[in-house]
């Protein structure tokens, strides 16, 4: 069983210690661990060659770099980011298929509130009707993952303007509460991944 970790909103400086405490942790022998929450805005780049580029317009978020695949990204108030902490052992060593279980994680809460969310044959995310609601990227160190996945529930998504997210136009992401048509809360999203992340 995973332990939970719920941090509210936070810095995104003092949720990535809050990872890499968790790691070490994981690393000697702890419980994994599935950290929630929400950051204050900031963007974020990930290890792909040339993420730095997609950064068209900072303003005065803050830029950060850090060791998770992907390229550059967008985190704030309304979206729900998911840290798991996983020491992945057996046949469940394999980070093809741990991708593959964040995306489900994130198709099963939007299939929850009635959203028909899928996958993209090309592209890693959760997608709906071809726009993006959930951006993915993880890391790894001794078979202990850690980053995970950014949920868009009722953010402003005008903070995708300033850069090209994942590497595409800003038109392409999307939220809970705009393909539903009705604002959701953070917290209720958050009771719907908890229920699914226990046994992780």
């Amino acid at each position: 069983m995973a332990r939970l970790i719920a941090l509210g909103r936070v810095d995104y400086r003092e949720g990535w210690a809050r990872q890499q405490e968790e790691l070490t942790a994981v690393i000697d022998g702890a419980e994994n661990a599935v950290i929630l929450c929400e950051h204050e805005p900031v963007y974020t780049l990930g290890r792909k060659r040339g993420a730095s580029a997609n950064v068209l317009d900072a303003g005065d978020t803050p830029v950060i770099e850090v060791e998770r695949g992907g390229d550059v990204t967008w985190h704030g108030p309304g979206q729900l980011v998911v840290y798991p902490v996983l020491r992945l052992e057996g046949a469940a060593r394999d980070l093809h298929a741990h991708l593959q279980r964040l995306e489900d994680l994130a198709i099963e809460v939007c299939g929850a509130l009635g959203l028909p969310a899928g996958r993209d044959e090309r592209n890693t995310g959760a997608w709906i009707r071809g726009r993006k609601v959930c951006s993915i990227g993880v890391a790894c160190r001794r078979w202990v993952t850690w980053h995970g996945l950014a949920l868009n529930v009722n953010p402003d998504l005008s903070a995708f303007r300033r850069i090209n997210p994942c590497g595409f136009d800003s038109a392409v992401m999307t939220s809970v509460s705009e393909e539903l048509g009705r604002d959701v809360g953070v917290g209720e999203v958050e009771g719907l991944v908890a229920e699914r992340v226990r046994g992780w």
